[in-house]
């Protein structure tokens, strides 16, 4: 009888533990698609990039904070082919001259499947030169890949002064 109950404590356990991964990562998807909906609103002709692009990776809430040394940091989803295919995370280190905090949603664009490749492999950092458009109506038509990636981001709330530099990192669990 002992057995028997350990065996439905630890199934139960068990049980719980997946459906909570499961519910978890729906829910990240959940909140990755109402963002792609956001960027879609705000830049009808955006809706190229997701339509094009071989892959992409979205962080609906990035958090960054500075005073003096800042950082940032967010979680989202990687999509391939318009289906999400795993978990990411954006870490971020600037120093210079900043001071404040914000929130922004971001997006970036893998042209092809080797940069889409390099990302899931880890061989992929956003430099502190690289470009992000913030999106706007129209801000998208003049957007065009550097180095296989277009990155676009949209303000949430918040008010950052920087002139910093720092570029940002990620990583990647597949589903």
């Amino acid at each position: 009888m002992r057995s028997l109950t350990s065996a439905l404590v630890m199934f139960c356990l068990f049980g719980l533990g997946i459906n909570t991964a499961l519910a978890w990562n729906a829910n990240a998807v959940k909140n990755c698609n109402i963002t792609i909906g956001e960027f879609k609103k705000k830049d009808k002709k955006l809706d190229n990039f997701f339509t094009q692009a071989y892959g992409y990776a979205v962080f609906p809430s990035v958090g960054k904070g500075a005073i003096g040394i800042g950082g940032a940091h967010g979680n989202g989803v990687v999509y391939e082919k318009g289906k999400p295919i795993g978990d990411t995370s954006l870490t971020q280190i600037t120093i210079g001259f900043q001071l404040g905090g914000q929130a922004y949603s971001e997006i970036i664009f893998f042209k092809d499947k080797k940069t889409l490749d390099d990302f899931k492999n880890g061989n992929f950092e956003l430099g502190a030169q690289a470009s992000a458009v913030a999106v706007t109506a129209g801000a998208s038509a003049d957007a065009n890949y550097e180095k296989g990636v277009a990155v676009f981001t949209m303000a949430k709330g918040g008010l950052m002064y920087e002139a910093s530099v720092g570029g940002q990192k990620f990583s990647y669990d597949p589903y």
